[in-house]
């Protein structure tokens, strides 16, 4: 818990246990509607799951509330980024938006970047990148369903 080096507060857990790990993402997105996939760094083979902004400052908040049962040097580092205010003029990230299966299967039958990002209401290059990774074999083929 803390700041980047850009001054955005954060809130991260690492953790090799696939389960906790899972626990996390999923309580964080009831608290926070974030999305995470669980994703093992190809380094060590761990988790790195990271919150910042907005969502670090609800998570910690919600984890840290006032009176709980936590060590001293903890509450006062959840405490602190509740002071961030995003900066006038900072855009926020709109939400990803997943890939699906059918999806998958347009774009492999299309096989062409430009008419599947008209089909499929996305950009040129977010389809080129998907093909690209389909045809190498870094995402799973879609199922015939």
């Amino acid at each position: 818990m803390g700041y980047t080096s850009q001054g955005y507060p954060f809130i991260s857990l690492t953790t090799q246990s696939t389960a906790i790990g899972a626990y996390l993402c999923f309580y964080a997105g009831k608290v926070t509607g974030a999305d995470r996939t669980l994703k093992r760094n190809a380094r060590d083979r761990i988790y790195n799951i990271l919150y910042t902004k907005e969502n670090a400052q609800e998570l910690a908040a919600h984890l840290y509330y006032k009176d709980c049962l936590s060590l001293a040097r903890k509450q006062t580092a959840a405490d602190s980024p509740g002071a961030w205010v995003r900066p006038e003029g900072m855009k926020v990230a709109p939400d990803r938006r997943r890939w699906n299966g059918w999806e998958d299967r347009v774009l492999l039958r299309l096989n062409n970047d430009a008419a599947a990002a008209k089909e499929l209401g996305r950009t040129e290059k977010s389809c080129y990148i998907r093909l690209w990774r389909l045809r190498t074999g870094q995402v799973p083929m879609p199922s015939d369903q």
